[in-house]
């Protein structure tokens, strides 16, 4: 029942400072930049709404995600990527078995959070 109550505060406090009419405003902003920059506009405002819609839901941004967004931001695409994002002390307790596991699931959450970054660099967010 709390969580009922607190999502419906949120949409209020949502309708008060006109949130919505912010997220459209910005939208239409961004979508005629990216026409201007010869981007998809429908990409565009399809990753607008897919942000506004994590806002509302109270999403909150993935750890790792960030770290992969300021490993390419700062040294751009590095060869030795999954080195860098490694968690060494927690590696150092892992068994062969496991540190081959946990590298797999690292490459693929990178290969995932690198798609992510390209995908908002080319939607020009």
């Amino acid at each position: 029942m709390e969580d009922l109550k607190s999502a419906a505060r949120r949409a209020k406090r949502r309708l008060k400072s006109n949130y919505w009419q912010k997220c459209r405003e910005d939208a239409v902003q961004t979508t005629e930049r990216a026409k201007k920059l010869g981007l998809n506009a429908g990409k565009v405002r399809s990753g607008i709404y897919n942000r506004a819609r994590s806002d509302v839901r109270g999403e909150k941004p993935d750890d790792f995600y960030l770290r992969v967004k300021q490993l390419i931001e700062t040294y751009g695409e590095v060869s030795d990527a999954i080195g860098r994002l490694t968690d060494r002390e927690y590696y150092a307790t892992l068994t062969y078995e496991e540190k081959q596991r946990y590298n797999l699931e690292l490459s693929a959450k990178y290969l995932s959070a690198l798609e992510k970054y390209r995908r908002e660099k080319e939607m020009g967010v």
